[in-house]
């Protein structure tokens, strides 16, 4: 039996945020900013939840500014 896989864009990803902002923590704790894996956290799901939010704004705008209706 064949499993369906079900694919996401990689920004609605929280492995690759919280990767992305792992790095970025690395890189501030250079400058002597210190990010904790907490706060990592909880940016990186911040993050994807604004991240969706704009998807959703942005289809909004585009079926209202689209130029032609939608039809079958």
């Amino acid at each position: 039996m064949s499993e369906i896989i079900e694919y996401k864009p990689w920004y609605q990803s929280k492995t690759v945020w919280g990767a992305l902002i792992a790095i970025g923590a690395s890189v501030l704790r250079v400058k002597g900013v210190d990010v904790g894996l907490a706060e990592q956290g909880e940016l990186a799901d911040a993050i994807v939840s604004l991240v969706g939010s704009f998807g959703g704004l942005l289809a909004i705008y585009g079926r209202l500014s689209a130029k032609k209706v939608i039809g079958g």
